[in-house]
């Protein structure tokens, strides 16, 4: 799967950021989910899962093609 990451301002890199997170928990969350849907608000696809210190986070994606997305958001949720 190849992730698009942008780190100009207001782009992918920087909204995750102001949700505490950086683009390698992401990778992380994505490689490992637990599990998928779409969300309530933007009806993109996204995953649930943890990252690698236990935090319980939702990431919110466009899918480019078949084997590329880029990440819109991601940000901490409640634990199902």
């Amino acid at each position: 799967m190849w992730i698009i990451w942008n780190d100009e301002p207001g782009e992918n890199v920087e909204h995750i950021a102001e949700h505490g997170l950086l683009p390698e928990e992401i990778e992380y969350v994505l490689a490992n989910y637990e599990s998928e849907g779409d969300s309530r608000s933007s009806d993109r696809p996204c995953v649930f899962g943890y990252t690698e210190d236990g935090r319980y986070v939702i990431v919110i994606y466009d899918q480019i093609d078949e084997d590329t997305i880029y990440p819109v958001t991601a940000y901490e949720v409640p634990e199902p």
